[in-house]
């Protein structure tokens, strides 16, 4: 197995960047992506079983490994929820597969995403994670056009042991997130 360009870019060029930007003493104390989280919810679909294995398989075509589905805590009647109904589909992804997918996202889907302009830096939390709402799920090379008759939309949390905000835009940064100029 090679290891991913996104993970080589990582251990050649950010620790050490990183490691003299911060004055950080210990290559293990270094900022570092931990696991990519990817959630969507079924929304309308709710009823539509061939639609709900259409979101199940390209979820796990996009993440290279199955998807989970969330179900209802409780029940809810103004929008018609019963508790125990599946009411999201999530993956979460670490090692190789998630380096695969995070190179992916950043150099092929959002830049074929429409009026793309790069991503908010009030995207990043205060921990340094950064959470991003993709609107269209076709914007991913895995994704046939045949099979895109229902367009969803996916929220991807990129996980960082990165503990302040500017540890994690730099991390980010230097892995070559295209971030809006401000």
């Amino acid at each position: 197995m090679t290891t991913p360009r996104l993970q080589e870019t990582y251990r050649k060029k950010v620790v050490p960047a990183l490691k003299e930007q911060f004055k950080i003493p210990n290559v293990m104390a270094v900022p570092k992506i931990e696991k990519v989280v990817i959630n969507s919810g079924i929304g309308k679909m709710v009823k539509d079983d061939k639609g709900i294995t259409k979101l199940e398989k390209d979820i796990s075509l996009l993440s290279g490994q199955k998807a989970v589905f969330r179900k209802a805590r409780k029940s809810i009647s103004g929008f018609k929820l019963r508790e125990g109904t599946n009411i999201g589909i999530s993956v979460t992804v670490r090692g190789k597969r998630m380096y695969d997918f995070i190179d992916r996202l950043i150099s092929i889907a959002l830049p074929r995403s429409k009026d793309f302009r790069g991503i908010e830096i009030k995207n990043i939390d205060s921990d340094g994670n950064l959470n991003l709402g993709v609107k269209e799920h076709n914007i991913f090379p895995e994704v046939t056009y045949e099979s895109t008759k229902d367009i969803f939309g996916l929220q991807v949390t990129v996980v960082t042991n990165a503990g302040s905000r500017e540890k994690g835009l730099a991390l980010f940064k230097m892995l070559g997130f295209p971030f809006k100029h401000a």
